[in-house]
């Protein structure tokens, strides 16, 4: 059973969104400005659609939280959607039965979940299944990142993202990233020498009715070594992010590290060297590098955790393409309702969510404790058990 435990409901242009998160520890500051300062991060970025014009999201904290801070039991978080607000919606996906006749949704898009969906659960409809497949389900994950990574704060862990590519458009990454300015960036890139390029792409393809996909590149710094384990394949912590960051809508491929470059680089050259404590700076055991991207065996080895995510173009695409209609099979054109344009930005923003969430996982796993101070001393117990056996015990082998 995991520590950090959270389930999500709702559906695009339902009443709204629903969250719980079980498992976080008592004593941990939380308030709906905090979630909600994530929440917009994650609308705002260039070439998002029209949809993030008409939601302002904001979760409402419904249980777990007394006077800004945890209690221990369940957090329950609720979301409105306001585009449900507009009459069609509120017919189209009400709850109870209607009067009305509802028209059906026939025209299957390639790249979604439509065409497999109504064959698993036998619907003669593509809505249920677009309604709960949509990206707008992000927004609830974003809202439980946000609680993720207030329980890293405590212990010091910083989660953030950057966008590496948007179409064809590459950025050259720093050797220091300055956050603040990858934030106020419309495009969240942090090579401003790249964003007005990345820009144009977006608007070049928008007038062409098309989608742009991209990477952007996640960093967990300050994340103690230790978390995850190598016995088992389904604890090794690299595995649990994969799987974490390819659940985002639209990413195709995820990379830890110099995954990719690395798997066409002799290991010689990949590896990365374990310095000598006269070279520990600011912890011991670091690295000459961190090609690995914190992780080995599954475990986190103290460096930064680097999680990259590939997005595919968004599947709906504004121009009709060619597809097949789900009651006749026969040749047809797929409907088209309002789409983003590119997404990378908002991706990172939901991919620091799914980060945040597995480190949270794997701290209250390795270190427990039902109230943040309990859980400070548990770190810092382990911490202080973290450098040469000769040092620590004061005996040689």
């Amino acid at each position: 059973m995991s520590a950090f435990r959270w389930l999500t409901a709702g559906e695009s242009h339902g009443k709204g969104l629903t969250a719980i998160v079980e498992g976080v520890p008592a004593g941990l500051e939380i308030s709906e400005d905090l979630i909600a300062a994530d929440l917009s991060r994650r609308q705002g970025g260039y070439g998002r659609g029209k949809r993030q014009q008409i939601e302002q999201d904001r979760a409402a904290i419904m249980s777990g939280v007394r006077h800004g801070l945890t209690i221990g039991s369940p957090i329950a978080l609720s979301m409105v959607n306001r585009d449900h607000q507009n009459a069609n919606w509120q017919i189209r996906m009400a709850t109870e039965p209607v009067d009305e006749e509802v028209e059906r949704v026939t025209l299957l898009r390639p790249g979604h979940a439509d065409l497999v969906g109504t064959q698993k659960y036998g619907f003669d409809d593509v809505r249920p299944i677009l309604e709960r497949s949509s990206a707008r389900e992000t927004a609830a994950r974003v809202a439980v990142g946000a609680i993720a990574r207030a329980l890293l704060a405590e212990l010091g862990v910083e989660v953030h993202s950057h966008t590496l590519s948007i179409g064809s458009v590459v950025a050259r990454v720093p050797e220091r990233i300055d956050w603040d300015a990858v934030d106020a960036s419309a495009v969240r890139v942090a090579d401003a020498s790249v964003e007005q390029e990345m820009i144009e792409e977006i608007d070049r393809t928008r007038e062409d009715l098309d989608t742009l996909g991209g990477v952007f590149e996640v960093r967990a710094s300050g994340v103690p070594m230790g978390l995850g384990s190598h016995v088992h394949w389904d604890r090794k912590l690299d595995g649990q992010l994969a799987q974490a960051v390819m659940s985002i809508n639209a990413v195709k491929a995820v990379e830890i590290g110099d995954g990719f470059e690395g798997a066409r680089t002799p290991g010689s050259e990949v590896m990365d060297v374990i310095l000598p404590s006269a070279a520990w700076e600011r912890r011991p055991w670091e690295r000459e590098s961190n090609r690995a991207g914190g992780l080995e065996g599954g475990i986190t080895n103290g460096e930064d955790v680097v999680v990259r995510g590939y997005l595919k173009p968004i599947s709906t695409v504004p121009r009709r393409m060619p597809t097949a209609d789900l009651l006749t099979g026969e040749e047809t054109e797929s409907f088209y309702e309002r789409s983003d344009v590119a997404v990378v930005p908002a991706g990172g923003v939901v991919g620091e969510a799914m980060v945040a969430i597995v480190l949270a996982d794997a701290v209250l796993e390795k270190f427990g404790g039902d109230h943040v101070t309990e859980l400070h001393r548990n770190v810092e117990a382990f911490q202080a058990t973290v450098g040469p056996r000769e040092r620590l015990t004061g005996e040689s082998d």
